[in-house]
């Protein structure tokens, strides 16, 4: 066995004769133990509140959504149609009609989002579960869906024959204007449904149907403004990107769920970075009880120290023994914190115990590649924090 190695073990797991070493032993095991379980628990949190975004996003969200990369919309020929028909992996896909429009409500205005979808549409998103009140849309009729943060602002309701709702749109060419009559396409709507996803969407989106929207537009017969895809499941996504790019060359940006949502994601990107870093900070922390217990122990061995010296052991073997013990210190506190982490959170996914709300329990996720990144911070910064304190060894420390 290495000598350093086998002489670092016994240091490690052997009680020493002061009492304050052991105890100064066991805070620096214990920080980092709880510093590298915090970590890991924080990761998981992360990698739960993203999973957690994605699938709200996945109701009104298809898995690739194309929109032209000039102009608002778009012409959708049959010849095109049938191309993209020939590519495989497509389980279903929609035609969209999008654009920011006025609703009117009695004396109230607002400007909102339209997006006009065809009977298929359901087939690609489960938006109609997310209708909370009243029922979806019935095709080729002057029905809409409106998010609850729109029926709020307007004071309308499902079905509410009281207050007629208006949508207005200015008409190409006609120039600015402060009046809604005469530069303006509108169509009287019924609001038949209310959904509930998010803040974003509850505010800014009102669902019709396709020709609906085609009509307050003016847009011609094959003209949209975006197809929206559902995959095939267990499809590689980037086998149909490329045949897409391959049939219609740059005519569409293609974007998947989470690039569709990329603010989303680069805000939890940004958050999870920096209560990463600041938790690296915290073990770095813990490390300095490390720093400390090793060094009161290289104090504490002096008269063995000098007893190896004596012996013909080299200096630099000697700081080898205590940065082994230091390395060792940390990679068995690290597996030990992780291990804690990996049951907590496991405990949390299968009993629920920590609510968000009372119907909602916290979301977390178990990743193994977050285990990876809590071993190798520990591993790095506890290497250096043992190379630093066996450091303090020298020639004139042992022989004094």
């Amino acid at each position: 066995m290495n000598f350093p190695f086998y002489i670092a073990k016994r240091y490690l797991f052997s009680k020493s004769s002061n009492n304050a070493i052991n105890i100064m032993t066991w805070i620096a095991s214990g920080g980092v133990i709880i510093a590298s379980s915090a970590l890991f628990i924080v990761l998981s949190v992360f990698a739960g509140l993203k999973d957690f975004s994605l699938q709200f996003s996945s109701f009104v969200d298809p898995d690739l959504k194309l929109t032209p990369t000039k102009g608002k919309s778009f012409l959708w020929s049959d010849s095109e149609k049938a191309t993209f028909l020939k590519i495989e992996g497509i389980a279903s896909y929609s035609e969209i009609i999008e654009e920011r429009i006025i609703i009117k409500s009695e004396n109230k205005n607002l400007i909102a989002t339209l997006k006009g979808v065809d009977k298929a549409y359901l087939n690609v998103t489960n938006i109609d579960t997310m209708v909370t009140k009243g029922s979806w849309i019935t095709p080729n009729s002057n029905e809409v869906v409106s998010g609850w943060g729109i029926s709020n602002n307007l004071s309308f309701g499902v079905l509410d024959y009281l207050k007629p709702l208006s949508l207005y749109v200015p008409k190409v060419g006609k120039g600015q204007a402060s009046s809604l009559k005469g530069y303006y396409n509108s169509v009287y709507v019924n609001n038949v449904g209310l959904f509930e996803i998010n803040e974003e969407l509850n505010n800014n989106y009102v669902f019709s149907d396709i020709e609906l929207a085609r009509q307050l537009l003016s847009y011609k017969d094959d003209q949209l403004s975006a197809l929206e895809l559902k995959l095939k499941p267990g499809l590689n996504e980037d086998d149909v990107r490329s045949q897409l790019k391959s049939s219609f060359g740059n005519k569409f940006n293609i974007k998947n769920r989470a690039e569709l949502n990329d603010a989303l994601f680069k805000m939890l990107n940004t958050e999870n970075l920096a209560i990463y870093l600041i938790f690296t900070l915290v073990i770095i922390i813990a490390l300095f009880n490390v720093i400390g217990a090793i060094i009161m122990m290289i104090l504490d061995k002096k008269k063995s120290l000098n007893t190896l010296f004596n012996l013909g052991t080299e200096t630099q073997t000697i700081k080898s023994i205590f940065f082994l013990q230091g390395s060792l210190m940390t990679v068995v506190s690290g597996l030990i914190g992780v291990t804690l982490g990996l049951l907590i959170v496991f405990l949390q996914q299968t009993f629920e115990l920590v609510m968000l709300t009372p119907d909602l329990a916290y979301p977390v996720r178990i990743n193994f590649f977050n285990v990876l990144v809590v071993l190798i911070t520990i591993f790095a910064l506890g290497i250096v924090a043992s190379k630093i304190a066996s450091q303090r060894i020298t020639r004139g420390l042992i022989q004094s």
